[in-house]
């Protein structure tokens, strides 16, 4: 029996369904409020329980989730069971992954797109499983590749040693743990000492070109410059997709022809790119691949309802918040945007408030939401939502109840971009309800 703690979590939720898969027994626990990812965990008929150190039973095997510290009563229970084996989630990942052949997409953001990209064009070349920090999980008795989502959080990829690994980009996030950019760039150097095979890593990322890297693994830098080692050439972006070729060793390849809108989905998939040809793939599979990638859940989701755009986005950090607004007013140009942002952590909101402020101000509206998540303040930063408000010229504070929701209503018609890691879903919910009936 696999229990988890903290089954809701997106990456427990993803590795709960993936040990389904399997023919394992699996269950676990969370808070009684309804979080996305529980969806496919009820459709399977996975048991989620209230938390109750009662739940922990003899011979269990326990996952623990991020957000649960040593002190919470589930989690002191199964460490005080003698018969329970006990593991956090990067620590059961990294041991279950060593069977495969694991592609890892790591970065401050972008590495949930990127991997489910990678999922897709790597079930044209053989059987691939997956691990995305969407709630999304799947692997078979006959899976070659493993593409997973490699997050830096409190260093803990360092669980994993793929053979394959991507760096979106080393911009410093989890400023609660990591003391500053050195620090924050010395995790992604030793994991990069982990890959066996080879780096493929974002050319233009400042940060990432410092990275002292090792000489016993091959590296590769994608992008648009000179310098790069796959280059994006014949680029053209368009409002329903984009095109371009890739010169790598002096050969193009392509050219590719993809359903994505956005610049940053454009080098999300030019990492995907790169990892197949290095594996051997045809430019025919590759894009047969690629092309099958809708999006991710709470990844840039849009609904059109009459005059009205709906879009759900899981950015967090003040380089996702921009790029959204910025692939929304591309899509939509003709519509007026108006941004939510409802932050997660504290620290994150005081340490990036400025650039937080400029990344909202492409918005021609600016709402912003209280922190609301039990790791919020974690850390002891305490401030609340108004400290970002002071620093955002027009930004407004609203409710995520019935009032709230009549004042983004008010808006219409308009393209609203929900922005957020947590549960922002549920008041975009309200105000296309609110909206539908005015």
């Amino acid at each position: 029996m696999y229990y988890f703690i903290g089954i809701k979590g997106t990456g427990m939720a993803a590795l709960a369904c993936l040990l389904d898969d399997l023919g394992e027994e699996v269950k676990g626990s969370d808070l009684p409020k309804h979080f996305f990812p529980e969806d496919e965990l009820r459709r399977r008929g996975i048991e989620i329980l209230d938390f109750d150190p009662a739940n922990i039973k003899d011979n269990m095997h326990v996952i623990i989730g991020n957000a649960f510290l040593e002190d919470f009563p589930e989690v002191a229970a199964a460490r005080s069971n003698p018969t329970c084996q006990c593991m956090r989630y990067h620590e059961f990942v990294g041991k279950f992954i060593r069977k495969y052949m694991t592609i890892a997409a790591a970065g401050s953001h972008g590495k949930t797109t990127t991997t489910g990209m990678l999922a897709c064009m790597m079930k044209e070349f053989g059987p691939t499983g997956y691990l995305i920090g969407d709630g999304d999980g799947s692997v078979a008795k006959d899976t070659k590749y493993f593409c997973l989502e490699a997050d830096e959080f409190q260093r803990h990829f360092l669980s994993y040693y793929p053979e394959y690994a991507i760096i979106t980009n080393v911009e410093i996030d989890h400023v609660d743990y990591f003391k500053d950019e050195a620090d924050y760039r010395s995790s992604y150097e030793v994991f990069s000492q982990q890959v066996t095979k080879a780096l493929v890593i974002y050319g233009e990322d400042t940060e990432a070109r410092k990275l002292k890297l090792s000489e016993q693994v091959p590296h590769y830098w994608y992008g648009e410059a000179e310098n790069d080692d796959f280059r994006a050439v014949n680029i053209e972006e368009r409002s329903d997709g984009m095109t371009y070729s890739v010169i790598f060793q002096n050969q193009t390849h392509g050219p590719f022809n993809f359903p994505f809108v956005g610049h940053h989905l454009l080098l999300n998939s030019m990492a995907c790119v790169a990892i197949g040809i290095l594996e051997g793939m045809s430019d025919e599979q590759i894009q047969r691949g690629l092309e099958q990638f809708h999006g991710r859940k709470r990844r840039f989701v849009v609904q059109e309802e009459g005059p009205n755009i709906f879009i759900d986005d899981y950015a967090h950090h003040p380089i996702e918040v921009g790029v959204t607004l910025d692939a929304a007013r591309k899509r939509f140009p003709d519509h007026k945007i108006v941004a939510i942002f409802k932050p997660h952590r504290a620290s994150r909101v005081k340490y990036f408030a400025n650039a937080f402020s400029e990344a909202l101000e492409k918005a021609d509206r600016i709402y912003l939401l209280e922190f609301t998540s039990i790791d919020d303040k974690q850390d002891g930063t305490d401030i609340d939502i108004h400290y970002l408000e002071e620093r955002t010229p027009g930004a407004v504070v609203i409710d995520e109840k019935e009032q709230g929701a009549g004042i983004l209503a008010a808006e219409a018609p308009a393209c609203y971009v929900f922005m957020s890691s947590k549960d922002i879903y549920e008041l975009k919910d309200k105000v296309r309800e609110t909206v539908k009936t005015n």
